[in-house]
């Protein structure tokens, strides 16, 4: 008999963990797949789950219609700390002839070392693989690697699916975006009807923006609230503040929206490219009721900077900068630099250089508070390098 346990946050469950689920019944000659939402990843601190029973509905809505997939409420029920080799263990246990497989994608391959007594779940089962826009030849790369460190191969699974991520279905939904296409139709119904998600006025501020633009601050919220769990921080606050960061980018100066507003004066004359931050967080505050001075600070200064930013500022200001589409000298640089490590302070001094680098290139204005900004971050690398 043939058992595989496909755990995840599945916060929500998508249209790839489908494609993944039967490719492994079929590839692996499954007798069963157990469907395994976790109660509290330890490696996501900074993500809000939905609720237990939400996510436990959404993933009876997408396995519905897959034979030999069941979905199972083990790891809530237990609550706690959701870890892999206890979970293993048990269904180990419950099928004691049984071939035991850990269903994975590649993310979580390249990551499974840093999981919680590692040796024990492959003790008691394998690991199997299923491919997430991989290149030719990563199997026997990865293969290698892993047989190295931990003395034995992973089972392959025969897929290579697409980039879809739950992060991104988050961001889409809080800014009321419908699902059709990389969710289950029942899944996305679900989650319209519910809610989940949702970030109150997040649609109404986004159609302040023309559409590119739109697109621009989806992509901005999803690089943010990827780097956000890494760190810790609030996804939900870094997801907020970035689709409200240009909600103002496209008012004229005498929009009602803009009614009692007026830039300010102690850092100088406001260069045209910067007066939208402090637009942005009056409309957001005044018009769409955002009341959290962290994800306003973020908005407020987006595209200056400041000295003593917040966490969700910086990683606001840097997403703004690095996001996908971006294409410019020097963004590779800082792309690599927002992934590294635990702060992003490296990423934003040279961004913070960069910027006033092209500034001085093109002979534009400098606004004092860039100035200030990376005088202020580039003393505090300087030191830390000492």
């Amino acid at each position: 008999m043939n058992v595989a346990v496909f755990g995840g946050s599945f916060d929500p469950v998508h249209i790839e963990h489908i494609r993944c689920a039967r490719a492994a019944i079929e590839s692996l000659r499954l007798d069963k797949l157990i469907i395994m939402p976790a109660h509290t990843p330890p490696h996501k601190p900074g993500k809000i789950l939905s609720s237990d029973s939400d996510r436990l509905e959404m993933c009876r809505l997408a396995f519905a219609d897959v034979e030999k997939a069941e979905v199972s409420d083990y790891e809530i029920a237990r609550g706690g700390t959701s870890y892999t080799y206890l979970t293993c263990r048990h269904f180990k246990e419950e099928y004691p002839s049984a071939r035991l497989f850990w269903l994975v994608g590649t993310d979580m391959l390249r990551d499974f070392p840093s999981w919680k007594e590692p040796q024990f779940i492959l003790k008691d089962a394998t690991l199997a693989v299923c491919g997430r826009t991989e290149t030719d030849g990563w199997i026997e790369q990865e293969q290698k690697a892993f047989k190295e460190k931990f003395g034995v191969s992973f089972a392959v699974v025969d897929y290579n699916g697409a980039d879809v991520s739950s992060t991104k279905i988050r961001v889409l939904a809080g800014a009321g975006v419908r699902l059709t296409g990389i969710t289950p139709d029942s899944v996305a119904e679900y989650i319209h009807e519910k809610g989940l998600y949702r970030i109150e006025n997040a649609e109404k501020a986004l159609g302040l923006e023309k559409p590119k633009r739109q697109e621009h601050s989806l992509r901005v919220a999803q690089v943010a609230a990827k780097r956000a769990v890494q760190l810790r921080l609030s996804e939900r606050k870094a997801i907020t503040a970035a689709l409200f960061h240009d909600c103002a980018k496209y008012l004229a100066p005498d929009s009602p929206y803009l009614k009692g507003f007026s830039l300010p004066t102690q850092w100088g004359d406001v260069p045209k490219e910067v007066a939208h931050q402090f637009a942005g967080a009056y409309v957001a505050e005044h018009t769409f009721g955002v009341t959290d001075e962290e994800i306003l600070d973020a908005v407020r200064y987006h595209t200056s900077g400041r000295p003593e930013m917040g966490e969700i500022e910086k990683l606001v200001f840097l997403a703004d900068m690095i996001e996908e589409e971006r294409r410019y000298e020097g963004v590779e640089i800082l792309r690599e630099l927002f992934w590294k490590g635990d702060s992003v302070d490296e990423c934003l001094t040279e961004a913070l250089r960069q910027t006033l680098e092209f500034l001085k290139t093109k002979k534009e204005d400098i606004y004092p508070l860039t100035k200030q900004a990376y005088e202020y971050y580039a003393a505090r690398q300087n030191k830390k390098c000492e």
